[in-house]
C-alpha cells in the first residue's frame, strides 16, 4: 500500500514538473515552485504544490524528502530556506534544508498520534539577502501506521440482571478506544468473550459491545454471578488486541416460598403476664438473605379468636417470634391450638412452586400461676359531707381473687393517705373516717381528697393490688356571710354623694355564698325611716339617707343572708359617720376628722374615757403637793448645812474625786487635822442618798463619829469601806456611779466617749492605764482584750 501511495505521488510530482521523495522512491524530485511560463497577453498564476506525505516511524534517517529549485538565477546564486512548525518551532529539528541545493530532509522519527501534518513556508533569496521570490506553502503529511493497540476504557465491567430473564436481555456494555486513525483499519475494533464457562448464557455485539443473554436458565440460588473474559481488536478483528473482565450478578426475584422447618411446634405460657416472648418457629426460605424476597411474615389462622398471642419476624434469623399480648387466664383456658402461616413480604413469582410446609401447628400450654387481687370497681369514687364525724361510713373497697382454684385470703391496707383520715378494715376493705378533715386542707384538690388502698393475698410471696379511693367533700352551708367594710360615711344631704357601698364575704363554696341579701335590721324598726338599703348585684348593696339626719357617728343593724341551703344570716353592726360635704359629695375635713376618731367608738365611751382621765387627775395632784410639803424642811436643812462648808468652787454634785493631785475640789487640810472637823459633825437634816441609785430611796446608815487623830485615818477607812459594802442599798463602790439620771429616749446624740465605741470599734482605750488606779476599770472594760 505504501508503496502505491509512494508510486501516486512519484507520477504527480512529474506530472507538475516536480520531484518528491518519499520512502521507496531514491532520489527525490525538483520542485520549482515560482516557475512561470511565458504567455502572450496573460500573466500565468503560480503553481499549487501538493502535500508530501511521509509514513510515521521511518527510522532511516536523515530522509531527503524533495528538493526545490529557482529558475530566476543560475545554480549557486540562489539560498533558500524553509520555516514553521518541525524547523524553528517545536518540535524543533524534525526538517531541515540545504540552503543551495533546496533539497529537504526529515531528521526524527514521526508520530502521527501526536502531530498528524507539519505546514512550512519556503524561501528563495539572492546571495545579497534579497527576496527573489514570493514564499511559499509547504506542507508534509504523516501517514498512519497500526502501531497502537486498542483499550478498554474499564478493566472490570459489571452488570446485573434478574434472575430467569428471556433472551436477549440487556446486562451491560463493554468499551474501548483506539489512538490510531479513525478513518483507517487500524481504529477498526471488534468484541468478542473469549471466555464464559459452560453454558454460553451470554452474547456480546462485536461492533458495539452491547453484552445481552442468550438463552433461559438463569437462576441466582445455582450460580449467583458470572465472570466474562472480554477482547477487542482492531484491523477490523485481524489486527493489535486487549482483553478485560466483565463480572454479570444476577438479582434476586421470590421464587422460592419460605416454609417451616416442623409441622408441629410446643410451647408453654404463664397466665396473668403480656409482653412476654413464649417460643421460636423456624422458617428456610433459598432466596438471598435479608432482601424482601427472603424475609418471612406470619399469621395466626386459627386457634386464638381472642387475640392472645402474636407473632413477629426476627429480621436477623427470618424466623417467627410467638409472644403474649393479652394476659392469659389459666381458669378460663389452659390450653391454645394455633395455626400459623408463613409468606414472604412481597408476592411469589406466579410460576415458583408452592413450599410444602407453609403452615405449622403450634400448642401452647397455659401454666398457673399466683394472679394480683383484682378491685372490682378502680378508681373508686364516692362522696362525703364537709366536717364528717369521726366513724363517718365510706365505702366498702373490696377486691376479688382471680385465682380461684387456691385458697386465699385477702387483706386491706392503706398505702396512701396524707391526712390519716381514713381507718380500712383489714379484712373486708370497709372504709371509715377516723378524724374530721380541714377544709383548709392542702390534699384537698378541687374539693377531692384522694387516698390509695393495697388489697393482698396470703400466697408466698404475696401478690398486691392498688386501688384509688377518690373522696368528693360535699360543700356544707356552715358559715354566714360578712359585712365588708363595717364602717363607713355619708353626706348629711340625702341628695349628696353616690352613697355608702356595701359588700359581703363567705367562706363557704358556691352554691352557699352569694347572690348575698342586705336588710336593715328588722328589730329595730325605726332605722327604715331615716336609713334604705338597696341591692346592686349579687354581692354589694348601697346605703342611703331618706333625709337628712344628725352629723357625727351612727350604729346600724343590718341583717345579711347568703343564698345556702338551708341559708345561713347573721346580724352585723354598720358605723356610719354622718358628716357635712362639699359640692362635691366629699366629707369636709372637720367632718373627716370626726369621723376618724369616732370608727368603732360610741360618744357615751368617749365621755367616760375624759371623765375617768379628768378624774385621776384630781387624785393625783393633792398626793403630789402633800409629798412636796413634806420634802421642803430637810431640802432646806441640807442646804444649810452646807452653806457652812462654802468655798469659792463650783460643787459637783457626786464628786467622787479627781486624784491625789486634784487639791482644788476638797480641803486636804480638813484630813490631815480631823479634830476641826468635830464642830461640823452636827446632823444637818436628812442625810442625803447615793444619786448613783437613783430609784433607791432606802434610808443610809447613822453618821460615825470622825477620827480626832491622823492615826485614827486608817480605821476610819476600813470601817467606812466595810459599811459601804454591807449596805445592801447602794451598788458596791468600784462600780460606774450615775451622776445625774434624767431619763430615756432623748433624741439627742450622747456625748460619752465610753458610749461613743458602739460606733466607732477602732479606738484604742489601753491609753486609761496611764491615768492611774481609777481609770484601770475603763481600761479593762473598753481596752484591747
Amino acid at each position: 500500500m505504501d508503496t502505491v501511495l509512494l508510486f501516486a505521488l512519484g507520477l504527480l510530482a512529474q506530472s507538475l514538473d516536480l520531484s518528491l521523495g518519499v520512502p521507496g522512491l531514491r532520489r527525490p524530485g525538483l520542485l520549482f515552485p515560482w516557475h512561470r511560463a511565458p504567455s502572450p497577453g496573460r500573466v500565468r498564476r503560480a503553481w499549487v504544490i501538493p502535500p508530501i506525505s511521509v509514513s510515521e516511524n521511518y527510522k532511516r534517517l536523515p530522509y531527503p524528502l524533495v528538493q526545490i529549485k529557482s529558475d530566476k538565477q543560475q545554480l549557486g546564486s540562489v539560498i533558500y530556506s524553509i520555516q514553521g512548525p518541525g524547523v524553528d518551532e517545536e518540535p524543533r529539528g524534525v526538517f531541515s534544508i540545504d540552503k543551495f541545493t533546496g533539497k529537504v530532509f526529515l531528521n526524527a522519527l514521526l508520530d502521527r498520534e501526536k502531530m498528524d501534518r507539519f505546514r512550512l513556508r519556503a524561501f528563495a533569496l539572492d546571495l545579497g539577502g534579497s527576496t527573489l521570490e514570493e514564499p511559499t506553502d509547504l506542507e508534509i503529511v504523516v501517514v498512519d501506521q497500526n502501531d497502537n493497540r486498542p483499550v478498554f476504557l474499564q478493566e472490570v465491567f459489571s452488570g446485573h440482571v434478574l434472575e430467569g430473564a428471556v433472551p436477549g436481555t440487556f446486562v451491560t456494555r463493554a468499551e474501548a478506544t483506539d489512538a490510531d486513525d479513525p478513518e483507517t483499519d487500524n481504529a477498526a475494533l471488534r468484541y468478542s468473550i473469549l471466555e464464559q464457562g459452560s453454558p454460553q448464557l451470554f452474547s456480546i455485539d462485536e461492533h458495539t459491545g452491547e453484552i445481552r443473554t442468550v438463552q433461559v436458565g438463569l437462576d441466582r440460588e445455582v450460580v449467583a454471578v458470572y465472570n466474562l473474559t472480554l477482547q477487542v481488536a482492531d484491523m477490523s478483528g485481524d489486527g493489535l488486541t486487549s482483553t478485560a473482565s466483565a463480572i454479570i450478578t444476577l438479582e434476586d426475584v421470590n421464587d422460592n416460598a419460605p416454609g417451616f422447618t416442623r409441622a408441629e411446634f410446643f410451647m408453654e405460657a404463664p397466665e396473668a403476664m403480656s409482653g412476654v416472648d413464649v417460643g421460636r418457629l423456624e422458617v428456610e426460605d433459598k432466596d438471598l438473605p435479608g432482601s424482601p424476597n427472603w424475609a418471612a411474615k406470619f399469621t395466626i389462622l386459627e386457634g386464638d379468636p381472642d387475640g392472645h398471642f402474636a407473632v413477629r419476624t426476627d429480621p436477623k434469623t427470618n424466623e417467627g417470634v410467638l409472644s403474649v399480648v393479652k394476659p392469659l387466664d389459666y381458669e378460663s383456658r389452659d390450653q391454645y391450638d394455633l395455626t400459623v402461616e408463613v409468606q414472604n413480604e412481597v408476592p411469589l413469582q406466579a410460576a415458583a412452586p408452592r413450599a410444602e410446609r407453609g403452615q405449622a401447628r403450634v400448642s401452647v400450654q397455659v401454666r398457673d400461676v399466683n394472679e394480683a387481687p383484682v378491685f372490682q370497681e378502680n378508681p373508686l369514687r364516692t362522696s362525703l359531707a364537709e366536717g364528717a364525724a369521726p366513724g363517718t361510713p365510706v365505702a366498702t373497697f373490696s377486691a376479688r381473687d382471680p385465682d380461684t382454684q387456691q385458697l386465699q385470703r385477702l387483706r386491706y391496707s392503706k398505702d396512701y393517705d396524707p391526712e390519716d383520715w381514713l381507718q380500712v378494715d383489714g379484712a373486708t376493705g370497709w372504709v371509715q373516717t377516723q378524724s374530721v378533715l380541714s377544709p383548709a386542707s392542702p390534699f384537698l384538690k378541687d374539693g377531692w381528697y384522694r387516698a390509695i388502698i393495697l388489697a393482698y393475698d396470703d400466697a408466698s410471696p404475696p401478690c398486691t393490688a392498688t386501688g384509688t379511693l377518690s373522696i368528693e367533700i360535699l360543700e356544707v352551708n356552715d358559715h354566714a356571710p360578712e359585712l365588708s367594710p363595717s364602717s363607713g360615711s355619708l353626706c348629711s344631704e340625702p341628695d349628696q354623694g353616690p352613697g355608702l357601698l356595701l359588700g359581703a364575704t363567705d367562706e363557704d363554696l358556691p352554691p352557699h355564698g352569694a347572690p348575698f341579701h342586705f336588710q336593715l335590721s328588722p328589730r329595730v324598726p325605726e332605722l327604715a325611716r331615716n336609713w334604705s338599703l338597696s341591692q346592686i348585684n349579687m354581692s354589694h348593696a348601697r346605703l342611703r339617707l331618706r333625709h337628712q339626719v344628725q352629723e357625727g357617728l351612727h350604729r346600724l343593724s343590718l341583717l345579711l343572708r347568703d343564698s345556702g341551703r338551708p341559708p345561713q344570716h347573721r346580724e352585723q353592726l354598720l358605723n356610719v359617720t354622718v358628716c357635712h360635704c362639699g359640692q362635691d359629695g366629699v366629707c369636709l375635713q372637720g367632718a373627716a376628722a370626726l369621723r376618724a376618731k369616732g370608727t368603732g367608738i360610741s360618744l357615751g365611751a368617749l365621755v367616760i374615757m375624759l371623765a375617768s382621765v379628768v378624774l385621776l387627775l384630781l387624785l393625783a395632784l393633792p398626793a403630789a403637793i402633800l409629798s412636796r410639803f413634806r420634802r421642803r424642811p430637810w431640802d432646806k436643812e441640807l442646804l444649810q448645812g452646807l452653806q457652812d462648808d462654802l468655798r469659792d468652787n463650783v460643787l459637783n454634785y457626786d464628786e467622787q474625786g479627781g486624784g491625789e493631785e486634784d487639791q482644788d475640789a476638797y480641803d486636804i487640810s480638813q484630813l490631815r487635822h480631823p479634830s476641826e472637823l468635830a464642830a461640823l459633825s452636827a446632823p444637818l437634816g436628812r442625810p442625803l442618798l447615793r444619786r448613783d441609785t437613783p430609784f433607791s430611796w432606802a434610808r443610809p446608815p447613822p453618821s460615825r463619829v470622825l477620827p480626832t487623830s491622823p492615826a485614827d485615818m486608817a480605821d476610819f477607812i476600813n470601817d467606812g469601806l466595810e459599811a459601804a459594802d454591807s449596805d445592801l442599798s447602794v451598788p458596791p463602790y468600784d462600780t460606774a456611779l450615775i451622776y445625774d439620771y434624767e431619763g430615756d429616749g432623748s433624741m439627742a446624740g450622747t456625748l460619752s466617749s465610753i458610749l461613743s465605741s458602739l460606733g466607732d470599734e477602732d479606738q484604742d482605750y489601753s491609753c486609761l492605764r496611764d491615768w492611774g488606779p481609777r481609770f484601770a476599770r475603763l481600761a479593762d472594760l473598753y481596752g484591747p482584750l
